[in-house]
C-alpha cells in the first residue's frame, strides 16, 4: 500500500488460505508514515521551548541584579543606612540610627533620669479579706476618677481588675511578700506630666484597717545636656532629640574628676552593609554572566546550547558589558574601576573591597552621587537591566518570550491539526482494510462453494477441496 508518505507493505499469505492480515499493524504503519510530516515541527517546537526556558533563566538571574540595584539607586536603600556608638554603654545605649540621621559626633550628658509615677496601698494580711469604701485616682492634669467599691470588686484582685478595665491610665496590680499584700499603682504616663495624686478610703472590713495611699516614686523627666542645649525630656527613651537616632538612657553620667561624664554618641555611614550590598550585585551580576557563558557552549552529549549564536544573546551579553563598563558623568567617581570593580577575561567582574572601603571612607557622598543622581552610572544601569529583563513589558527577553510563544503556539496548532486529520484518515483506514481483510477471509468458502456447484454439474469431484 503506497501514498506520499511512503510504502507500507502488507502480508496476505496465500490469497486463498482464508488468514487475511493483520488490521491493526498495518494501519500504525501507515499513521505512523503519515506522523512524519510533524516530524519537522517537533523538532523545532523542541528547540524552541529549550530557548524560553534559557531566557527566562536568564531573566530570573537578571531580576535579582535588578533588585540589588533597585537597594543601591533606592534613596531610602542601603546606602541611607546609619550606624551609631556610644563610648558609654553603660549611660546611653543607642537603639536605631535610620536613613534620616546625618553623620556625625554628639555629645551628651544625663544629669537624671526620668521616672514614672508608682504607690501603692496599705498591705493586709489576708489578700481575700473584703474591701469597702472608695479610691479617686487622678494622671497628672488628668480628670480625678473615682471608684466606689462593690461587690463585684472588693478584693485586692477584683479591684486591680476593675481599676484597669477602666482605662483610668494606671496600671494596678497585687504585691504580695511576707508582710503581706498591698495594692500596688503604676502610672501609663512616664515623666512629671504622669504624677499620680491618689485619695483612699479604702477599708479592709474584715479587720477594718484602713488602707491608706503611699506614694512610692514621683513622675520625673529626665534631664540632659545635648550638644550644649538643656534638654528635659518625659521617657529614658529619646527619639526626638537627634533627628533619625534613638538612645536609651540607662543611667546618670557618672562624676570624673569632679564633672559629670560627657558621653560621646557617633553616628556613622553603615559602610558595613554598602560593601555587602555591592558584594552580592557583583555575585548575582556574575550569575548572569555564567549563564550566558554556558549558552555559548555544546550540551554533554555535543550538542549546541539553545541560545548558541542567536541574536539575543549577542545582544544581551554586549549591553551588560557595555552597561558595566560605562562612565559616570555625575560625582568624583568616573567609573566602577574606582569603586574597586574589574571586568576579568570571561565577562565576570571582580571586587576589590578594600578599595571600595577607602572610597567610602574617603567620598561617601561620591559613591552615593555614582549610583543615585540623575544620569549617574547607578541609574543608567538600571535602565540598562530594566530594558534587558522580563519583568517590563518592553524588555528585550520579554519581547524575545513573546515571538517564541507565537511561534510554539504556531507549531502546537499545526500538530493538533495534523492530529485530526491523520485521526480521520486512521478511522477510515481502518474500516476500509477490515472490510478487505473480510473479503481476504471469505475467498476460501467461496471457492468451495463454486467448486460444489461445478462438481454438482459435472461430476467433477476436485480433491484439492
Amino acid at each position: 500500500m503506497e501514498d506520499s508518505m511512503g510504502t507500507v507493505g502488507i502480508s496476505f499469505g496465500s490469497p486463498i488460505g482464508g488468514t487475511g492480515f493483520n488490521v491493526s499493524q498495518t494501519v500504525s504503519q501507515i499513521v505512523a508514515n503519515l506522523q512524519n510530516v510533524e516530524t519537522p515541527w517537533q523538532t523545532q517546537l523542541s528547540q524552541t521551548n529549550a530557548q524560553d526556558t534559557a531566557i527566562s533563566n536568564l531573566g530570573t538571574l537578571l531580576s535579582q541584579v535588578s533588585t540589588d540595584m533597585s537597594n543601591l539607586a533606592n534613596f531610602q536603600g542601603v546606602l541611607a543606612g546609619k550606624q551609631g556608638s556610644s563610648s558609654d554603654p553603660n549611660v546611653i545605649a543607642l537603639t536605631s540610627a535610620s536613613s534620616s540621621a546625618i553623620a556625625g559626633t554628639h555629645t551628651i550628658v544625663v544629669n537624671s533620669l526620668a521616672s514614672t509615677s508608682s504607690g501603692y496601698l496599705t498591705e493586709i494580711t489576708n489578700a481575700s479579706d473584703t474591701l469597702s469604701g472608695s479610691l479617686t485616682i487622678q494622671v497628672g492634669s488628668g480628670t480625678a476618677q473615682t471608684i466606689t467599691i462593690g461587690s463585684t470588686d472588693n478584693t485586692l484582685s477584683t479591684l486591680a481588675s476593675a481599676i484597669n478595665s477602666a482605662n483610668y491610665g494606671v496600671s494596678a496590680s497585687v504585691l504580695t511578700d511576707a508582710t503581706g499584700s498591698r495594692l500596688s499603682l503604676v502610672s501609663g504616663t512616664s515623666g512629671a506630666s504622669g504624677g499620680l495624686t491618689v485619695t483612699s478610703s479604702v477599708t479592709d472590713a474584715t479587720t477594718s484597717t484602713a488602707l491608706a495611699y503611699t506614694s512610692a516614686t514621683a513622675g520625673a523627666n529626665a534631664s540632659l545636656v545635648v550638644d550644649g542645649v538643656s534638654i528635659s525630656t518625659a521617657s529614658n527613651t529619646v527619639s526626638t532629640v537627634i533627628p533619625g537616632v534613638t538612645f536609651q538612657l540607662l543611667a546618670p553620667s557618672p562624676i570624673i574628676s569632679g564633672s559629670a561624664e560627657t558621653v560621646q554618641v557617633q553616628i556613622l555611614n553603615n559602610n558595613t552593609a554598602v560593601v555587602s550590598s555591592i558584594s552580592q550585585l557583583v555575585s548575582d551580576y556574575n550569575a548572569v554572566i555564567s549563564a550566558v557563558n554556558a549558552q555559548e557552549t555544546n550540551n554533554t552529549s555535543g550538542a549546541p546550547q539553545p541560545l548558541f549564536g542567536t541574536p539575543t544573546l549577542a545582544m544581551f551579553q554586549e549591553q551588560l558589558l557595555g552597561a558595566i563598563n560605562q562612565t559616570n558623568t555625575q560625582g568624583n567617581i568616573g567609573n566602577a574601576t574606582q569603586l574597586g570593580f574589574s571586568v576579568n577575561n570571561d565577562g565576570t567582574i571582580s571586587l576589590d573591597t578594600s578599595t571600595l572601603n577607602t572610597e567610602l571612607n574617603q567620598d561617601y557622598s561620591g559613591v552615593v552621587s555614582f549610583f543615585q543622581n540623575s544620569g549617574s552610572w547607578g541609574l543608567d544601569f538600571s535602565t540598562t537591566l530594566n530594558n534587558l529583563g522580563n519583568s517590563s513589558p518592553t524588555g528585550m527577553l520579554t519581547l524575545d518570550l513573546n515571538a517564541n510563544n507565537a511561534i510554539i503556539s504556531s507549531l502546537n496548532q499545526n500538530i493538533s491539526n495534523e492530529n485530526l486529520l491523520i485521526s480521520t484518515q486512521q478511522s477510515s483506514l481502518t474500516t476500509e482494510l477490515n472490510q478487505a481483510n473480510q473479503t481476504l477471509q471469505s475467498i476460501p468458502a467461496n471457492l468451495n462453494n463454486m467448486s460444489e456447484i461445478y462438481s454438482a454439474v459435472t461430476g467433477y469431484v476436485n480433491p484439492t477441496l
